[in-house]
C-alpha cells in the first residue's frame, strides 16, 4: 500500500478534472489535502472532511502563495507533499498569429506558478529535511504537436526545472519529479482544438487514435500515479519523468 497517511499534501489546480480526483484519492488514504484554485465550489462535497481544506486564490501572486503556505503550515504542522496540476492550455494556433500577450499567460500560468509554489514548498520542506514535490508537465514536451508552440514550451521548461530542483533539494532529502499525462479524457483537452474544429470529433479522431493503448487518459489515471509520487514507496526517485500517457510518447 503506498503510504500517504498523515502527509500533508498542497494540491494546486485542484478545482479540475485531474485535480480532484487526486485530492479525493488523498483524501481517501489518510492524507491532510489542501485543494488550491481560484474557483473551488467543485470541492464542495471534501468541505466537512477534517483532513481537507480548500484555499481559493491567485497563485500567480507571491503574497497570496506565501499566505497560503503559512495557513497550511500553522494548520496541520508540516507541508510534505505539493502537487503542482494548475496549468493552461493552448488552442492550436500558428505561430503568426500567437500574440504576446497570450504567451506571456501561458508561461506565467504553466511554469511561473509552479516556480512560485516549488520555492514556498521547498522553504518548509528544507526545515523538515524532507519533502516531495510533483509537477504536472505534458506528453507534449516529449511529442509536440504543430500549432502548440507557446504551451511545448511552458511544458518544457518545467521539466527543465523540476530536473534542476531535484538536483538542488536532493541533500535536503526532497524528491522532485515530473509527470507527463498523454491525451486525457478532461475539459482541457478540448481547448487544445483550432477555433473552427468540432471538439468531440477532434478528440476521438486526433487525440484518441495518437495513444498506442487506444484509450485517453482519465483523471484518475494521474492520480494514482502522483499518489505514488508522493508515497514513501517513492523514497529514491528524483528527477525522474513519469510518462502516463498510453505509450503516446513513444
Amino acid at each position: 500500500m503506498m503510504t500517504v497517511k498523515g502527509k500533508t499534501i498542497v494540491v494546486t489546480g485542484a478545482g479540475g478534472g485531474m485535480g480532484k480526483a487526486t485530492v479525493e484519492l488523498l483524501l481517501k488514504n489518510g492524507a491532510n489535502v489542501v485543494g488550491c484554485d481560484l474557483n473551488t465550489d467543485s470541492l464542495e462535497p471534501f468541505a466537512g472532511q477534517k483532513n481537507f481544506m480548500a484555499y481559493k486564490g491567485n497563485f500567480l501572486d507571491e503574497d497570496t502563495v506565501k499566505r497560503a503556505f503559512k495557513t497550511v503550515s500553522e494548520k496541520f504542522g508540516s507541508i510534505d507533499g505539493l502537487a503542482n496540476i494548475a496549468g493552461i492550455a493552448q488552442s492550436n494556433t500558428p505561430i503568426e498569429k500567437v500574440s504576446l500577450q497570450e504567451f506571456h499567460k501561458i508561461m506565467d500560468i504553466n511554469l511561473t506558478m509552479t516556480f512560485l509554489t516549488c520555492r514556498e514548498a521547498a522553504l518548509y520542506m528544507k526545515g523538515n529535511k524532507t519533502g516531495k514535490i510533483v509537477n504536472v508537465g505534458s506528453v507534449s514536451a516529449t511529442r509536440p504537436r504543430p500549432g502548440l508552440q507557446a504551451y511545448v514550451a511552458s511544458k518544457g521548461a518545467v521539466e527543465s526545472f523540476t530536473k534542476a530542483m531535484a538536483l538542488e533539494l536532493a541533500p535536503f532529502h526532497i524528491n522532485v519529479n515530473i509527470l507527463h499525462p498523454g491525451p486525457a479524457d478532461t475539459t482541457m483537452l478540448g481547448k487544445f482544438t483550432a477555433a473552427e474544429a468540432e471538439i468531440e470529433d477532434t478528440k476521438k479522431e486526433i487525440f484518441e487514435k495518437s495513444v498506442p493503448l487506444g484509450r485517453l487518459i482519465q483523471p484518475d489515471d494521474i492520480a494514482n500515479s502522483i499518489k505514488f509520487l508522493l508515497s514513501e514507496e517513492a523514497n529514491m526517485i528524483t528527477g525522474t519523468i513519469l510518462h502516463v500517457d498510453g505509450g503516446r510518447n513513444i
